[in-house]
């Protein structure tokens, strides 16, 4: 069995779309006919992100910590107590291409970190081109990169639980479960074949976060802008 696990901080305008195209993914033939079981960390949730998520039909469970590091790693252990053998993690803002799962498999490594695309920066009107362009400068979206993102990263069962898991860190688990990988000798593949594209929103869920890493892009003239 294949797990993901999507932790979730009020991310009703995402987290639609984010699941849909997990439920695309998990239908990949590469897959065969593997059981793909998802779960959603509903972390402290005060909008409709729990609603959604039964109105897909999909499995959630609550915990109240405000702590990334500790939703991913709730989501985790329940899918290891079920059987998974690997386990695929996003983001709530995010959305995976059909063949996310079937790329990170097919790479046979221990563990695997993608790169991430961003889906649209026009809501950033007059900063859009420049933005854009300073991402694109300054990110390689290619193999042999050395980006970590929870919001594409996968590993095998065996080498999470070597690793120890995901830590309480409200930012940086995930680059500290690939320094933990690291450290048990796991194969890590850095690959750029399984697509996942995110939001550009500047404004993160926590210090550190993605969207800080873009708005830091901003001229500083523009900081002020949403």
């Amino acid at each position: 069995m294949i797990g993901v696990v999507i932790p979730v901080h009020n991310e009703e305008h995402y987290l639609r779309a984010c699941l849909a195209s997990i439920q695309v993914a998990a239908l990949h033939p590469a897959l065969a006919t593997e059981e793909v079981r998802v779960m959603v960390v509903l972390d402290t949730c005060s909008d409709s992100s729990g609603r959604i998520v039964k109105a897909l039909g999909m499995e959630s469970i609550d915990i109240a910590v405000r702590n990334v590091g500790l939703a991913r790693a709730a989501g985790a252990l329940q899918l290891l107590e079920a059987g998974a053998r690997w386990l695929a993690f996003t983001d709530a803002d995010s959305v995976v291409s059909h063949a996310w799962l079937a790329a990170q498999l097919a790479l046979e490594a221990d563990a695997v970190c993608g790169t991430v695309a961003v889906d649209d920066w026009t809501q950033h009107g007059a900063q859009a081109e420049i933005l854009r362009h300073r991402f694109d400068a300054s990110y390689l979206d290619q193999d042999q990169h050395h980006h970590i993102h929870g919001a594409n990263f996968g590993v095998s069962a065996a080498a999470y639980r070597q690793a120890g898991g995901f830590c309480g860190l409200e930012c940086g688990e995930d680059v500290a479960m690939v320094q933990a990988l690291i450290a048990c000798g796991a194969r890590i593949s850095w690959s750029a074949a399984p697509r996942v594209t995110t939001s550009s929103r500047l404004h993160s869920r926590m210090h550190g976060g993605f969207g800080d890493t873009l708005r830091a892009l901003i001229p500083d003239a523009a900081v002020g802008i949403d």
